[in-house]
């Protein structure tokens, strides 16, 4: 049975791998990301049902106006996918520009906020759904040098299990650790180690089909892609 599902960070890295291979299988994708040209390109790509916007989830406004345009299609998401995030560039804490801080946390934690008040409450509304927060490895353990980005990871975690005691039956929110991914925000960390890893493609094969069984029975569940 075909789903909705709503991805961010949709245009690089896991979040188009993800959206590639949804779309493969036969859902609909309803994606956004940041950059315009990366947009583009993915909606002459896909057509509809399959649909992206230009979005920053830091920005409420933007995202609360987004939702309400997919919303109003009559579409209510099977599966929302918060996958944007940003890293901070390697450095001890104490070196991390404050700007650049508070970006990381703009995204990571108050873009997740964002995208959930403005989609969950339809969700709710028709008594079903999944919220995936993505989490990480580094969000249940740490590293020297992105601190920032462990915090906001470890905030996921315990951000999703206190949603997840707050929804009420037939939904979940799950913080999901999606494993080492050879992906750009691997590099900035890794380096040329990063191609060890598996490519977001690859991934994706796995994660989606994880993906789409999680339910009810998974609410509040620490998961790591299997």
């Amino acid at each position: 049975m075909s789903k909705q599902i709503v991805i961010t960070g949709a245009t690089k890295g896991l979040g188009k791998a993800m959206t590639e291979e949804f779309i493969r299988q036969g859902h609909s994708v309803y994606g956004c990301g940041r950059s315009e040209s990366a947009v583009n390109h993915l909606s002459q790509q896909y057509s509809a049902p399959n649909e992206f916007e230009q979005v920053d989830v830091s920005d409420e406004a933007s995202v609360a106006q987004w939702a309400e345009g997919v919303l109003s299609t009559g579409m209510t998401p099977d599966i929302v996918l918060n996958n944007a995030a940003l890293i901070n560039r390697n450095a001890p804490l104490w070196r991390v520009p404050t700007g650049e801080f508070s970006q990381v946390i703009d995204v990571n934690i108050k873009g997740v906020v964002h995208v959930i008040r403005s989609f969950l409450p339809a969700m709710i509304e028709v008594g079903s759904g999944v919220i995936v927060n993505f989490s990480s490895g580094w969000g249940r353990s740490t590293s020297a040098e992105v601190a920032p980005y462990c915090a906001t990871k470890w905030a996921i975690e315990g951000l999703t299990q206190a949603l997840a005691q707050e929804l009420p039956a037939g939904l979940a929110a799950v913080p999901l650790n999606p494993g080492i991914i050879h992906t750009e925000m691997l590099q900035s960390c890794f380096g040329s180690g990063a191609a060890n890893y598996p490519e977001p493609s690859e991934w994706a094969r796995r994660a989606v089909p994880f993906i789409l069984g999680l339910g009810p029975g998974d609410n509040g569940q620490s998961l790591s892609v299997s």
